[in-house]
Protein backbone atom coordinates (compact mmCIF):
# COMPACT_ATOMS: atom_id res chain seq x y z
CA UNK A 1 0.00 0.00 0.00
CA UNK A 2 1.34 3.37 -0.60
CA UNK A 3 2.27 5.26 2.59
CA UNK A 4 2.28 8.88 3.48
CA UNK A 5 5.84 9.72 1.23
CA UNK A 6 4.03 8.17 -2.15
CA UNK A 7 0.65 10.06 -1.02
CA UNK A 8 2.46 12.91 -1.05
CA UNK A 9 4.21 12.46 -4.03
CA UNK A 10 1.20 11.45 -6.03
CA UNK A 11 -0.85 14.69 -4.45
CA UNK A 12 2.14 17.03 -5.37
CA UNK A 13 1.89 15.64 -9.34
CA UNK A 14 -1.78 16.26 -9.30
CA UNK A 15 -1.17 19.51 -8.25
CA UNK A 16 1.09 20.38 -10.32
CA UNK A 17 -1.15 19.22 -13.28
CA UNK A 18 -4.71 19.68 -12.68
CA UNK A 19 -5.18 22.43 -9.88
CA UNK A 20 -6.87 25.53 -11.25
CA UNK A 21 -8.81 23.69 -14.33
CA UNK A 22 -12.02 23.22 -15.12
CA UNK A 23 -13.45 19.64 -15.50
CA UNK A 24 -15.34 19.21 -18.72
CA UNK A 25 -16.69 15.33 -18.01
CA UNK A 26 -16.31 12.21 -16.03
CA UNK A 27 -16.32 8.99 -17.00
CA UNK A 28 -17.01 5.99 -14.33
CA UNK A 29 -16.30 3.02 -15.58
CA UNK A 30 -16.79 0.85 -12.38
CA UNK A 31 -18.95 1.72 -9.69
CA UNK A 32 -17.84 -1.17 -7.35
CA UNK A 33 -14.67 0.48 -5.42
CA UNK A 34 -14.15 0.40 -1.75
CA UNK A 35 -17.10 2.58 -1.43
CA UNK A 36 -19.59 2.03 -4.15
CA UNK A 37 -19.56 5.54 -6.54
CA UNK A 38 -22.53 7.10 -6.59
CA UNK A 39 -25.07 7.06 -9.83
CA UNK A 40 -24.93 11.17 -10.04
CA UNK A 41 -21.12 11.20 -9.63
CA UNK A 42 -19.99 12.42 -12.78
CA UNK A 43 -22.51 15.16 -12.81
CA UNK A 44 -21.86 16.71 -9.56
CA UNK A 45 -18.37 17.06 -10.78
CA UNK A 46 -19.09 18.25 -14.40
CA UNK A 47 -18.27 21.84 -15.06
CA UNK A 48 -16.46 21.82 -11.66
CA UNK A 49 -13.18 23.93 -11.12
CA UNK A 50 -10.01 21.98 -8.97
CA UNK A 51 -9.19 24.39 -6.35
CA UNK A 52 -7.25 22.69 -4.22
CA UNK A 53 -5.30 19.46 -3.48
CA UNK A 54 -4.70 18.94 0.26
CA UNK A 55 -3.48 15.56 2.00
CA UNK A 56 -4.77 13.96 5.18
CA UNK A 57 -2.97 10.64 6.06
CA UNK A 58 -2.64 8.52 3.36
CA UNK A 59 -5.52 10.27 1.80
CA UNK A 60 -6.19 13.40 -0.80
CA UNK A 61 -8.91 15.91 -0.75
CA UNK A 62 -9.58 17.60 -3.82
CA UNK A 63 -11.61 21.04 -3.26
CA UNK A 64 -14.35 21.99 -6.11
CA UNK A 65 -15.60 25.03 -6.83
CA UNK A 66 -18.86 26.08 -6.74
CA UNK A 67 -20.44 24.77 -4.47
CA UNK A 68 -17.75 23.53 -2.23
CA UNK A 69 -17.81 20.20 -2.90
CA UNK A 70 -14.79 17.69 -1.86
CA UNK A 71 -13.40 15.13 -3.30
CA UNK A 72 -12.19 12.02 -1.02
CA UNK A 73 -9.61 10.04 -2.98
CA UNK A 74 -7.71 6.96 -1.48
CA UNK A 75 -5.14 4.81 -3.38
CA UNK A 76 -5.96 1.36 -1.49
CA UNK A 77 -3.36 -1.12 -2.05
CA UNK A 78 -2.50 -1.00 -5.42
CA UNK A 79 -4.31 2.16 -6.98
CA UNK A 80 -2.96 5.01 -8.61
CA UNK A 81 -3.16 8.14 -10.63
CA UNK A 82 -2.00 8.71 -14.69
CA UNK A 83 -2.15 11.74 -15.71
CA UNK A 84 -1.90 12.67 -19.50
CA UNK A 85 -1.29 16.84 -20.13
CA UNK A 86 -3.36 18.07 -23.29
CA UNK A 87 -2.05 17.06 -26.39
CA UNK A 88 -0.59 13.92 -24.59
CA UNK A 89 -2.42 10.76 -26.24
CA UNK A 90 -4.50 8.86 -23.09
CA UNK A 91 -4.41 4.72 -24.17
CA UNK A 92 -7.41 3.35 -21.37
CA UNK A 93 -6.70 0.59 -19.46
CA UNK A 94 -8.67 -2.67 -18.02
CA UNK A 95 -8.68 -1.09 -14.33
CA UNK A 96 -8.78 2.75 -15.35
CA UNK A 97 -12.25 2.94 -12.97
CA UNK A 98 -12.55 6.82 -13.11
CA UNK A 99 -11.44 9.02 -15.82
CA UNK A 100 -11.62 12.74 -15.43
CA UNK A 101 -11.17 14.79 -18.60
CA UNK A 102 -10.53 19.03 -17.93
CA UNK A 103 -11.63 21.24 -20.45
CA UNK A 104 -7.68 22.04 -21.57
CA UNK A 105 -7.20 18.83 -22.49
CA UNK A 106 -5.57 16.95 -19.65
CA UNK A 107 -6.95 13.85 -18.42
CA UNK A 108 -5.81 12.22 -15.21
CA UNK A 109 -7.19 8.73 -14.94
CA UNK A 110 -7.82 6.64 -11.33
CA UNK A 111 -6.16 2.72 -12.02
CA UNK A 112 -6.89 0.46 -9.42
CA UNK A 113 -6.72 -3.38 -10.35
CA UNK A 114 -7.22 -4.37 -6.75
CA UNK A 115 -10.78 -1.72 -6.29
CA UNK A 116 -9.55 -1.64 -2.47
CA UNK A 117 -9.34 2.48 -3.14
CA UNK A 118 -11.88 4.96 -3.68
CA UNK A 119 -13.10 8.05 -4.65
CA UNK A 120 -16.40 10.09 -3.74
CA UNK A 121 -17.59 13.21 -2.68
CA UNK A 122 -17.85 14.27 0.94
CA UNK A 123 -21.34 14.25 2.37
CA UNK A 124 -20.52 17.53 3.99
CA UNK A 125 -18.65 20.89 3.37
CA UNK A 126 -16.50 20.53 6.14
CA UNK A 127 -14.83 16.53 5.26
CA UNK A 128 -12.33 16.90 8.22
CA UNK A 129 -15.45 16.27 10.61
CA UNK A 130 -16.42 13.38 8.86
CA UNK A 131 -15.08 9.72 9.47
CA UNK A 132 -12.39 8.33 8.87
CA UNK A 133 -11.22 12.25 9.80
CA UNK A 134 -12.34 13.35 12.72
CA UNK A 135 -10.99 9.90 15.05
CA UNK A 136 -6.92 10.49 12.77
CA UNK A 137 -4.16 11.24 15.25
CA UNK A 138 -1.70 14.68 14.01
CA UNK A 139 0.14 14.81 10.81
CA UNK A 140 3.90 13.57 11.87
CA UNK A 141 5.28 16.12 9.40
CA UNK A 142 3.46 19.07 11.28
CA UNK A 143 1.70 19.01 14.68
CA UNK A 144 3.10 16.14 16.16
CA UNK A 145 5.49 16.08 19.04
CA UNK A 146 7.18 13.83 21.77
CA UNK A 147 4.75 14.97 24.62
CA UNK A 148 1.77 14.04 22.82
CA UNK A 149 3.24 10.42 21.41
CA UNK A 150 3.87 9.88 25.48
CA UNK A 151 -0.22 10.62 26.29
CA UNK A 152 -1.05 8.81 23.38
CA UNK A 153 0.83 5.43 24.36
CA UNK A 154 0.96 5.30 28.25
CA UNK A 155 -2.12 3.18 28.57
CA UNK A 156 -1.21 1.45 25.80
CA UNK A 157 0.14 -2.36 26.28
CA UNK A 158 0.47 -2.87 22.98
CA UNK A 159 3.76 -3.02 20.95
CA UNK A 160 5.37 0.16 19.35
CA UNK A 161 4.75 -1.14 16.51
CA UNK A 162 1.80 -1.85 16.30
CA UNK A 163 0.98 1.65 17.81
CA UNK A 164 2.78 3.71 15.46
CA UNK A 165 0.81 2.03 12.81
CA UNK A 166 -2.86 3.14 14.89
CA UNK A 167 -3.90 6.05 12.38
CA UNK A 168 -5.25 7.71 15.94
CA UNK A 169 -2.03 7.99 17.04
CA UNK A 170 -0.71 9.33 14.46
CA UNK A 171 -1.16 9.37 10.74
CA UNK A 172 0.05 8.24 7.69
CA UNK A 173 3.22 6.17 9.18
CA UNK A 174 2.65 3.10 7.67
CA UNK A 175 4.83 -0.08 8.30
CA UNK A 176 8.50 0.48 6.10
CA UNK A 177 9.00 3.83 7.52
CA UNK A 178 7.59 2.52 11.13
CA UNK A 179 10.32 0.05 10.55
CA UNK A 180 13.50 2.98 9.74
CA UNK A 181 12.53 4.87 12.25
CA UNK A 182 12.63 2.38 14.86
CA UNK A 183 15.73 0.98 13.73
CA UNK A 184 17.46 4.29 13.72
CA UNK A 185 15.57 5.84 17.18
CA UNK A 186 17.41 1.99 18.81
CA UNK A 187 13.88 0.98 19.68
CA UNK A 188 13.23 -2.83 19.06
CA UNK A 189 9.37 -3.11 17.94
CA UNK A 190 8.83 -5.31 20.52
CA UNK A 191 8.40 -2.92 23.42
CA UNK A 192 5.61 -2.28 24.90
CA UNK A 193 4.18 1.39 23.81
CA UNK A 194 4.24 2.21 27.64
CA UNK A 195 7.61 1.20 28.30
CA UNK A 196 8.64 3.73 26.00
CA UNK A 197 10.89 6.88 27.45
CA UNK A 198 10.69 10.47 27.00
CA UNK A 199 14.14 10.68 25.14
CA UNK A 200 12.78 7.16 23.13
CA UNK A 201 9.79 9.84 22.31
CA UNK A 202 11.74 12.64 21.17
CA UNK A 203 13.77 10.03 19.21
CA UNK A 204 11.02 7.83 17.74
CA UNK A 205 9.11 11.68 16.51
CA UNK A 206 12.26 13.44 15.33
CA UNK A 207 13.56 10.85 13.10
CA UNK A 208 10.25 9.34 12.05
CA UNK A 209 10.00 13.33 10.15
CA UNK A 210 13.37 13.21 9.07
CA UNK A 211 12.73 9.83 7.39
CA UNK A 212 9.58 10.69 5.93
CA UNK A 213 11.29 13.94 5.30
CA UNK A 214 14.11 11.82 3.33
CA UNK A 215 11.40 9.40 1.15
CA UNK A 216 9.43 12.25 -0.02
CA UNK A 217 12.39 13.71 -1.34
CA UNK A 218 13.13 10.42 -3.40
CA UNK A 219 10.00 10.56 -4.69
CA UNK A 220 9.20 7.67 -2.11
CA UNK A 221 9.15 4.14 -2.37
CA UNK A 222 8.51 2.10 -5.37
CA UNK A 223 6.99 -1.36 -4.47
CA UNK A 224 4.65 -3.70 -6.25
CA UNK A 225 2.22 -1.77 -7.95
CA UNK A 226 3.01 1.97 -7.02
CA UNK A 227 4.19 4.41 -9.41
CA UNK A 228 4.43 8.44 -9.58
CA UNK A 229 1.45 10.03 -12.04
CA UNK A 230 3.69 10.31 -14.97
CA UNK A 231 4.93 6.46 -14.42
CA UNK A 232 8.11 7.44 -12.97
CA UNK A 233 9.55 5.14 -10.26
CA UNK A 234 10.76 6.62 -6.54
CA UNK A 235 13.61 5.52 -5.34
CA UNK A 236 13.50 5.32 -1.57
CA UNK A 237 13.67 1.72 -1.40
CA UNK A 238 17.49 2.12 -2.40
CA UNK A 239 18.29 3.36 0.96
CA UNK A 240 16.38 0.84 3.62
CA UNK A 241 18.81 -0.07 6.18
CA UNK A 242 16.30 -2.65 7.80
CA UNK A 243 13.13 -3.03 5.39
CA UNK A 244 13.22 -5.74 3.69
CA UNK A 245 16.67 -6.65 4.36
CA UNK A 246 16.31 -10.16 6.61
CA UNK A 247 19.97 -11.95 7.37
CA UNK A 248 21.71 -8.96 5.85
CA UNK A 249 24.46 -7.35 8.01
CA UNK A 250 23.20 -4.58 10.51
CA UNK A 251 24.55 -1.08 9.17
CA UNK A 252 25.93 -0.01 11.91
CA UNK A 253 30.13 -0.89 12.15
CA UNK A 254 30.22 -1.87 15.10
CA UNK A 255 27.29 -4.43 14.97
CA UNK A 256 28.01 -7.80 13.85
CA UNK A 257 24.05 -9.05 14.07
CA UNK A 258 21.94 -9.56 11.33
CA UNK A 259 18.61 -7.80 10.19
CA UNK A 260 15.92 -10.13 12.23
CA UNK A 261 12.37 -10.41 10.29
CA UNK A 262 8.85 -10.83 12.56
CA UNK A 263 5.67 -10.78 12.09
CA UNK A 264 3.47 -8.43 14.29
CA UNK A 265 -0.38 -7.75 13.50
CA UNK A 266 -0.14 -9.40 10.16
CA UNK A 267 2.98 -7.67 8.47
CA UNK A 268 6.46 -8.22 8.57
CA UNK A 269 9.01 -5.85 11.04
CA UNK A 270 12.82 -5.87 10.51
CA UNK A 271 14.87 -5.17 12.80
CA UNK A 272 18.17 -5.07 14.35
CA UNK A 273 18.00 -7.51 18.01
CA UNK A 274 21.12 -5.72 19.30
CA UNK A 275 20.68 -2.10 18.80
CA UNK A 276 17.14 -2.01 18.85
CA UNK A 277 16.44 -2.33 22.82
Amino acid sequence: MPELPEVETVMSGMRRSICDKRIDRVQVKRKDLRIPVNDDFAQQLSSKSIKSLTRRGKYIIMGLDPDNLHVILHLGMSGRIRIFGAGERYEPRKHDHIIVHLEDGTIFAFEDPRRFGLMYIASEKDWCKEKPFISMGPEPLEDWCAQDLLAKLKNKKANIKISLLDQRVVVGLGNIYVCEALYYAGVSPLRAANTISEDEAERIVKISKEVLEKAIKAGGSTLKDYQHTDGSLGYFQHSFTVYDQEGEDCSRPSCKAKIKRITQGGRSSFYCPKCQK
